[in-house]
């Protein structure tokens, strides 16, 4: 393969991928679901079937399940959608997005209570419980919320299978302990459409997080690559010269500050792994009960044995990192109408943010 046909990992704003009726994107929610791998035809090219051509060029690319993709709008030549049956030209840029997904495993449906706030013939959005892992992986094969949607999925179309809907429409993930929003896709075109407009950043996405300390700004934004911790391979971190990671940027606003934590909403305009958990900490705002990231223990705050007692009973109340999924919009792929959820915050966050409002309002009397 020539320099010129070599592949490219991207993560910046490809208008070339969408046409004019597509203003959108990509991306993961909180880890990268697709990725867009883009070629550029060599110039002594002789023209050739696009779906050969892209096949000789992605290890194990089987036929049926390319076909299933350029089907679906996932292959696009200059911007364009295009058919099997196109041949390639000197110069054409072939952009493909391809399924990730590093701990494959078999996805067995599973019998569950979905809570579902929306479905129709393309998408289904569902507002996902803590302690739920969103895919299978490694430790995780059962229980999570991809077998609860391929059970029902498949009481509605039998015939469906990963090769013509990869992992069952998933195109963004939140943590295991993160509760609130996911939109997952019903077909294969949807699932192209709604993965476009993530990998473009134009999904509305708010989160709601209860983090330590007094904030003092009341908006600021987080601009800082993220990537693999250097030293805790299951962590993520902040750098801040961009010399390593991804792009990432947060939005920030202070919705309430109870002294010693502060309540405030996260928009993010990226979606990397832990972006949130991530970012505010590099702040020095670490999400209240974070484990993972230092914060199930004091980190502001007196010295005294009563609010030692107060701040356990707040961790007993929200036994998790204190992060909602608030908010989701998105463009419907079918009838290009822009659609908005919102999702309350679930009674355990609740209960920890009405202990810090009381203990804020015994503080000043």
């Amino acid at each position: 393969m020539s320099t010129e046909e070599k592949a490219k990992h991207q993560h910046t704003n490809p208008d070339s991928l969408l046409d004019s009726t597509q203003n959108e994107e990509l991306q993961i929610e909180n880890e990268d679901v697709y990725e867009k791998l883009t070629f550029i035809v060599d110039k002594g090219q002789e023209p050739m079937r696009i779906d050969k051509w892209v096949q000789m060029r992605i290890e194990g690319l089987t036929r049926s399940k390319l076909q299933n993709g350029i089907e679906g709008g996932f292959l696009t030549v200059n911007g364009k959608v295009v058919k099997s049956n196109y041949r390639t030209r000197p110069g054409d840029e072939v952009v493909y997005m391809s399924y990730v997904n590093p701990d494959y495993t078999e996805l067995k449906p599973e019998e569950m209570n979905l809570d579902i706030v929306y479905e129709d013939d393309a998408l289904m959005v569902i507002n996902k419980p803590s302690n739920m892992v969103v895919h299978p992986g490694i430790g995780n094969y059962t229980g999570t919320l991809l077998n609860g949607v391929a059970f029902h999925l498949l009481k509605q179309n039998p015939n469906l299978n990963e090769e013509i809907l990869p992992r069952f429409g998933l195109v963004h993930r939140i943590d295991k302990n993160t509760t609130g929003l996911i939109v997952l896709a019903k077909t294969p075109e949807a699932a192209s459409h709604l993965a476009k407009q993530f990998f473009n950043h134009t999904v509305e996405r708010k989160y709601v997080a209860l983090v330590w300390g007094n904030m003092e700004e009341d908006e600021g934004t987080v601009n800082a690559h993220i990537a693999r911790h250097k030293t805790f391979r299951k962590m993520f971190d902040a750098y801040p010269e961009g010399e390593v990671g991804k792009h990432a940027i947060t939005h920030y606003k202070v919705i309430e500050r109870y002294n010693y934590t502060t309540l405030v909403s996260c928009v993010l305009e990226t979606g990397r792994t832990h972006q949130i958990r991530v970012h505010m900490k590099h702040i020095g705002h670490t999400l209240f009960n974070d484990q993972e990231y230092g914060g199930d223990r004091i980190l502001k705050g007196t010295i005294y044995t009563k609010y030692k007692q107060f701040v356990d009973n707040c961790f007993d109340a929200c036994p998790r990192c204190a992060l909602h999924a608030a908010t989701l919009g998105f463009v419907h792929p079918t009838t290009e109408e822009m659609m908005r959820f919102d999702s309350p915050l679930p009674s355990d966050m609740e209960a920890a943010i009405t202990k810090w409002k009381n203990y804020k309002a015994a503080a000043h009397t």
